[in-house]
């Protein structure tokens, strides 16, 4: 059978020869941006469809574009939305890691590359919800009922998108996700202001960063790490200074709760990104490297006046942590999350539509509490039981399982259909969440990294 051409884009059935990878286009929207050939990963490995499955790809307004349509198919799509990508200038599609379970349900799903890399949340709303219009025109079919779903970046984009256009979905599922808009980078800031505080080391926070900026901060997070005890490469042998500091950075990203002190140990030993790869992770995501813009934001989104630091869960602070707050630099904010699609934009906690998110309770770099943010915006707006949360117990960033995505996913499509709200974890409940057995419902396969076996009788019986 010769593949059907359906609105110049070519749909390949799984019968037909492989694709041959193109080069990057130039984009037709975003001067200096290449779009990647999106009937191909980044490694050159074909995109086919599968024996179940037709798919569509494409480029349309300087984006790329997947539709993957299952031959049973249910009436329904998913929306995918990536992550962040960092700040180059080739844009690429990719697959969800749910692909074969959506298939396998007849979902149909579609992704974009969006026509930007960077944190342009907004550019990532427009092209996915763009994803609706072009799967009717491409399939010349019509979804009778779409669902958003999206991880880390994405999941802000997902947050943001029901709440941008509300009638257009019906479930969410956010996953590692940026609930809380720029709360994100009030932690990144936390974590480094006290870590330098802790270590009597004097920071600034440039507005305009200049050329050398960078280099000076490594200067002083070198003075940093001796007096805190941690060194990119290798697990932290903490100093008295360096315990407060995880107890502090344990408060700001969730909450005291099982497995933290292998999840600090991991990710203080993971090295950042460019230009300060050399640096422990959280070290190279100080928010004065930017100015506190995100990238992408009119000035600084990052604000820490009113912060009090915490290093226990006493009702009164104690002198040590007086003297923290005394001490710590102070951060005034010069922009707000755009009400918009403009900057970052803001994430109410208006959830319009049934949200269930997954979040590992060890992730540092998109931390746990951004679910305690997002939940207790929904309970002050009345709509908490539109958001259920499921912790995992995962030291990593988007560390799930097959099975406890599936999970996720199955229970969304069933609390949307049957209106039964499914189980989750009491994330703002400060006991269950220090709890020994805190994540182990819906953890499926244990992590080696975490550090912390589930208890036996949770192990055995709270799980599916």
């Amino acid at each position: 059978m010769a593949p059907a051409l359906i609105a110049g884009v070519l749909a390949v059935p799984a019968s037909a020869a492989a694709p041959t990878c193109a080069a990057p286009v130039a984009s037709t929207t975003q001067p200096g941006y290449l779009v990647a050939d999106p009937a191909c990963e980044p490694n050159g490995t074909p995109f086919t469809a599968t024996p179940d499955s037709v798919v569509h790809t494409g480029i349309r307004d300087g984006a790329a574009y997947r539709i993957e349509v299952p031959k049973a198919w249910n009436g329904q799509l998913v929306v995918y939305a990536h992550g962040y990508r960092g700040t180059g200038t080739t844009v690429y599609v990719d697959s969800p890691s749910l692909r074969a379970h959506y298939i396998a349900r007849g979902f149909a799903w579609a992704a974009s590359s969006y026509q930007t890399n960077g944190y342009d949340v907004g550019r990532g709303v427009r092209d996915s919800y763009a994803l609706i219009g072009l799967f009717r025109e491409v399939t010349a079919q019509r979804a009778r009922s779409v669902y958003m779903t999206g991880a880390s970046m994405g999941g802000h984009i997902t947050a943001v998108a029901i709440e941008e256009h509300p009638r257009a979905f019906v479930g969410a599922m956010p996953v590692c996700g940026v609930l809380g808009d720029a709360e994100l980078f009030d932690y990144f800031l936390d974590s480094n202001v006290t870590a330098a505080a802790l270590a009597g080391v004097d920071i600034d926070f440039p507005l305009t960063p200049d050329d050398g900026y960078a280099d000076r901060w490594r200067a002083q997070v070198q003075r940093i790490l001796p007096a805190l005890g941690v060194s990119t490469g290798r697990p932290p042998v903490l100093t008295e200074a360096g315990r407060t500091w995880s107890d502090v950075v344990e408060r700001r990203s969730g909450g005291e709760r099982p497995g933290f002190a292998a999840s600090f140990a991991y990710w203080n030993a993971a090295p950042s990104s460019a230009p300060t790869a050399d640096l422990p992770f959280v070290f190279g995501l100080y928010p004065g490297l930017s100015g506190g813009t995100a990238g992408i934001a009119d000035g600084n989104l990052t604000d820490n006046r009113f912060t009090l630091y915490r290093s226990t869960d006493r009702l009164l602070p104690t002198r040590a942590e007086w003297r923290l707050n005394r001490d710590v630099l102070r951060v005034a904010p010069t922009a707000r999350p755009s009400a918009g699609l403009a900057g970052v934009p803001r994430v109410d906690g208006r959830p319009p539509v049934p949200v269930l998110s997954l979040h590992d309770i060890g992730d540092l770099f998109v931390p746990f509490s951004m679910e305690q943010v997002y939940a207790r915006r929904a309970q002050q707006n009345g709509r908490a039981k539109l958001f259920v949360s499921r912790a995992v117990r995962g030291v990593g960033h988007c560390d799930f399982t097959q099975a406890e995505m599936r999970q996720g996913f199955d229970d969304l499509v069933s609390w949307v259909r049957g209106g039964h709200r499914p189980g989750g974890d009491a994330i703002l409940n400060r006991r269950a969440v220090a709890a020994a057995d805190f994540g182990c419902r819906y953890t499926v396969g244990e992590r080696a990294a975490f550090g912390a076996a589930c208890p036996a009788k949770v192990g055995a019986a709270g799980r599916r």
